[in-house]
């Protein structure tokens, strides 16, 4: 058979528009796998200009500071600055939708500027890993701490309910509120740490794992889903952890009557199937109510982070009604307390 030629057009030069020829298909190049190599993620555009990338390969790690189900935090130091930070380094393996699912939080993540809120300064990707370079800490987690002074703890809670209800007002869920996750420096300011990674660390897990970290501090409505017909609201489920959490920095012990690292089936009673824990009588009447406003079985009930800034018991603002029976009095939604919108007054408390 003869190599099919061109036809040549009438006037001898060759034709510029060949004819198609459906039967014919040429091979499309494979794409080459890349080397892994340790990369920052993009930035939203809100916030790419005021961030500086700071390069992996100057980061030094000098010891190991905490460890969990989720991964390992280190101790790190830049060396061109001789800052510190902590590096978070998340375990599990994931495919590449989650990757990139995963990427699109921890670029909400990087976005996050509050004065209670620890900061995210970077993220790499190196040989598979998922590693997050954090604001440093100094002083550790509250984890442990017993605060009975109330005016102290007024001021503890004042600074986790500013950073929730910065979090909250940009639709970002903690999820995962608890001691352990509050963190507190040198100066004294207590911030929020982990918020989101909760969620990273869903799609990160073994699947056989059934739940990450501890039930202990959610809310009965996310352990239980038919106590409020499936309904979820992540906002009000982080207003009961604070509450739980609170009320254990004050009375020392975690509230409900079973050991917080005690098995699943006996936390979902102590949950979802008893009465939720209250402040001591020998507590302030402000604080009590405080707890209640916090600690409603009902999310509806549950007071915002906007609203908890105006209670007494965080302004000192003297004599409370009885709140946790009396919800007309429940401030509206928008109303935050007055002082929110200046920088925090200088932390009071001691650790």
């Amino acid at each position: 058979m003869k190599p099919f030629q061109q036809p040549q057009p009438s006037n001898g030069r060759p034709s510029s528009r060949p004819r198609r020829r459906p039967d014919l298909t040429l091979p499309l190049p494979q794409p080459q796998p890349q080397p892994q190599m340790a990369v920052p993620l993009p930035l939203p555009p809100s916030c790419a200009a005021n961030h500086q990338h700071i390069n992996f390969s100057e980061l030094v790690r000098l010891n190991r500071i905490g460890s969990g189900s989720g991964g390992t935090v280190y101790k790190v130091l830049h060396r061109p600055t001789s800052t510190i930070f902590a590096l978070k380094v998340i375990y599990g393996t994931h495919d590449e939708d989650a990757r990139r699912q995963i990427c699109r939080e921890i670029e909400i993540l990087r976005g996050v500027d509050n004065l209670n809120v620890v900061k995210c300064h970077d993220m790499y990707d190196r040989a598979g890993e998922i590693q997050l370079l954090l604001e440093y800490m100094d002083c550790g987690s509250l984890e442990g701490t017993r605060l009975s002074d109330e005016p102290s703890l007024a001021d503890l809670a004042r600074q986790v309910l500013s950073g929730l209800y910065y979090l909250h007002g940009r639709k970002i869920v903690h999820r995962d509120i608890k001691p352990s996750n509050l963190l507190i420096n040198s100066k004294k300011h207590v911030k929020i740490a982990d918020f989101g990674v909760s969620r990273i660390l869903e799609q990160t897990m073994d699947p056989c794992n059934s739940s990450v970290g501890t039930i202990a501090y959610m809310s009965p409505e996310r352990i239980n889903t038919d106590l409020n017909e499936g309904r979820y609201d992540g906002c009000a489920g982080d207003i009961w952890s604070v509450g739980v959490s609170i009320l254990e920095f004050y009375i020392g012990r975690y509230p409900f009557n079973v050991g917080r690292q005690g098995d699943w089936a006996s936390l979902m009673c102590a949950i979802c199937l008893t009465q939720p824990p209250q402040a001591p009588a020998t507590a302030s009447r402000e604080f009590q109510d405080f707890v209640g406003c916090c600690l409603q079985i009902d999310p509806a009930k549950r007071w915002t982070a906007a609203q908890l800034l105006r209670h007494p018991f965080v302004t000192g603002g003297g004599v409370v009604v009885n709140h946790m029976h009396n919800h007309k009095h429940k401030p509206k939604q928008n109303q935050v307390h007055p002082t929110y919108q200046l920088p925090p007054p200088r932390p009071q408390f001691s650790s």
